[in-house]
């Protein structure tokens, strides 16, 4: 078995765990509630407060997806309990970000500022003009955030002037 597919998941007391007959399994407590389907080699079996997941083969694919649904589970439940936070630093002379609105305006450089619609689900605070924080209880969302792309193609974490990296994590 998958090391990581084995190990159970601990459901706390403030979280409520559903799954229907097709896979379907809703998280839900007290910062939110998360849905996501399990692949169909893989069945979970909910025990009081504790998930454990069997596969159906043993081929490399499904011990793979073994792992990979346990571990992404186990981020909805610490997501809907916890939460996820990234950190994002902007370094440069005048370099500055702020929230207007429903949307997040770098000022890192460029003759414009660029404008990022924040996602449904993602509260961002700037701290001092240049501390980013990314909030929300979808691990994945965050962090595709974090490294979401701006305009024209390119990343908020990899836009550079003169090749001098300004946004760290």
């Amino acid at each position: 078995m998958s090391r990581i597919g084995k190990k159970s998941i601990e459901i706390p007391d403030k979280v409520k765990m559903a799954v229907s007959e097709d896979g379907s399994i809703q998280v839900e407590g007290p910062k939110g509630k998360l849905q996501w389907v399990l692949p169909s080699q893989i069945k979970i079996r909910v025990d009081g407060k504790q998930a454990l997941l069997n596969r159906n083969a043993e081929t490399r694919s499904v011990k793979a997806l073994h792992g990979l649904s346990r571990s992404l589970i186990n981020n909805m439940v610490v997501g809907v309990t916890k939460g996820f936070q990234k950190t994002l630093e902007i370094h440069g002379v005048g370099f500055r970000a702020q929230v207007q609105g429903t949307n997040l305006n770098l000022n890192i450089g460029f003759s414009h500022p660029l404008v990022f619609p924040i996602p449904d689900g993602i509260k961002i605070t700037v701290q001092e003009n240049i501390r980013i924080l990314i909030d929300g209880i979808d691990k994945q969302v965050v962090g595709q955030v974090a490294a979401a792309k701006g305009r024209k193609n390119r990343t908020i974490t990899t836009l550079r002037a003169y090749k001098n990296p300004f946004l760290q994590r």
